[in-house]
């Protein structure tokens, strides 16, 4: 609790900031008489200099001039007067002193007034940031081009300028007993279904951990089932993806500090939907999608699937093809099971490097790395030409996909279905793709069956599978998704001619 002896709380503040340099503190006197004394309390660079000097200690200073506080009662009314003397709107009042060390912590300026067993927190939040920028990972080839940033607050604004209802509500909490990382659920009241958003903030708030530093922390700390590799949220950069998902009754979260959301609850259809579908014509954007699933099935299987029929099969090529295949193998000294693994770990070191060297050389290595081992590889008889040609079918076909934490399941997936492969061929092959759809089949997101609507598309009267493997004209699309509440599951009104039942 806070005292009201100025000397005592100033003592309690700066033993809590004690060897802290960039502690900014001062005790100074106000007033015509200089006789009221004030202790400004503050943590440098997290705090906008121009609100705090321009708006708060200079009109304070201007305003108790020219309206001192009265004689009598004056410890009971300098308070207020105080208060009213604070242009800006933001102003809380606290007597808890943990409450007031989280305040300085988060950018804002405590005021301390001798004889007052209270202390004003000032919003004055103005750290640096890095501004709006264009999206790195989700690029659309029409769409809108900015992302988020670091900063929780230009976050929400980012969605708040895309919908403008008020029933878009912003839950706030605190987590991370030594960041306090702020930590936000954003929905719309009267879409989001209320089992999910109460599953949402019970997994928030039962979080007890020391730090979150982003917001892969959180998404790992409340999935379902932590030991698939498919992802059970969906990450994104793009406000106008996040906000996409809100309108179809999803709740994203926002933690501060990270520029990219979450996205609860999350489906493997959802995996495969890109931003720019939307703002395409279907017929396009159709074949496109359709694109996208062959592809995360050809980035899984496409090895194992190759070394079950090489292997295990041959007869189920063709004679020509096979002759090729047989001679271009006959200087290569290892098995085909070893060819495979070694062009496609030098294809993941690749990957790899790319990502972690400066952007411009990182794409320099990512090509002509490729080409150089690929044919450095088949001229020295290490591998035959079929194998780099399979082991870069699958890579381009994981590129293929739009959310990289999929691409991560399905690189994981195809060395289950390369080893069984390798053990009973094409038995082995289906068995391991059996595995895999068994444990998706039994995959939850947030109490939501994650093949849907694959699976119990009749919950929702298959309406959902107009947005599967195509996606409908969009004035076909009349409701949401089955994540909406089922009273608000309408989105077109009944006034487009073109909508039918």
């Amino acid at each position: 609790m806070i005292s009201s002896v100025l000397d005592e709380n100033i003592r309690l503040v700066e033993e809590a900031f004690k060897d802290c340099g960039d502690f900014v503190k001062r005790k100074l006197p106000i007033g015509r008489n200089k006789d009221i004394w004030l202790y400004v309390a503050y943590m440098d660079m997290l705090v906008s200099r121009d609100t705090l000097e321009g708006q708060v200690l200079d009109h304070l200073m201007i305003f108790l001039w020219e309206n001192p506080p009265r004689e009598e009662n004056l410890k009971e009314h300098l308070f207020e007067t105080l208060k009213d003397g604070v242009t800006t709107a933001d102003i809380q009042v606290s007597e808890d002193m943990g409450e007031i060390r989280e305040a300085i912590l988060s950018g804002d300026t405590v005021i301390f007034v001798d004889g007052c067993a209270r202390a004003m927190l000032v919003s004055t939040k103005g750290w640096p940031s890095r501004g709006v920028s264009a999206t790195d990972s989700e690029v659309v080839v029409q769409g809108s081009k900015d992302a988020f940033t670091e900063s929780f607050r230009v976050n929400t604004t980012l969605v708040r300028r895309r919908i403008k209802d008020s029933k878009l509500k912003v839950k706030q909490f605190k987590v991370g007993k030594r960041t306090l990382t702020s930590v936000g659920l954003m929905y719309l009241e009267d879409v989001v279904r209320k089992d999910v958003l109460r599953d949402a903030e019970s997994r928030i708030e039962s979080i007890d951990i020391d730090a979150i530093l982003d917001s892969g922390y959180i998404a790992q700390l409340i999935e379902d089932d932590w030991k698939s590799p498919f992802p059970q949220s969906q990450v994104t950069e793009r406000p106008d993806k996040a906000s996409a998902a809100i309108l179809e009754g999803r709740i994203v979260v926002v933690v501060d500090n990270s520029p990219f959301v979450l996205i609860i609850p999350a489906t493997m259809n959802t995996f495969f939907q890109a931003s720019d579908d939307y703002y395409q014509n279907w017929e396009i954007m159709s074949f496109a999608r359709l694109i996208r699933f062959a592809a995360g099935f050809m980035a899984a299987s496409l090895p194992g699937l190759y070394i079950a029929i090489a292997c295990f099969h041959p007869s189920m090529i063709p004679m020509l093809l096979i002759f090729k295949m047989a001679g271009a193998r006959q200087a290569v000294p290892f098995p085909a099971v070893a060819e495979m693994l070694l062009m496609d770990l030098a294809f993941e070191l690749l990957r790899e490097a790319g990502i972690r060297l400066p952007g411009p050389i990182g794409h320099a290595i990512g090509i002509v790395g490729g080409l150089i081992i690929g044919q450095a590889a088949v001229e020295a008889g290490l591998v035959s030409p079929i194998v780099v040609i399979i082991v870069a079918l699958s890579g381009m076909s994981s590129f293929a996909i739009p959310h990289v934490s999929l691409v991560a399941g399905f690189r994981l997936t195809k060395y289950l279905l390369l080893a069984c492969s390798a053990v009973l061929g094409l038995f082995g092959f289906w068995m391991g793709a059996l595995f895999t759809l068994i444990h998706l089949a039994t995959l939850k997101s947030f109490g939501l069956p994650y093949l849907f609507p694959f699976v119990s598309g009749d919950i929702n009267c298959y309406s959902d599978m107009k947005d599967t493997l195509f996606r409908v004209p969009l004035f076909a699309m009349k409701k949401r998704p089955i994540f909406a509440n089922p009273s608000e599951s309408v989105r077109i009104g009944p006034h487009d001619a073109r909508v039918k039942e």
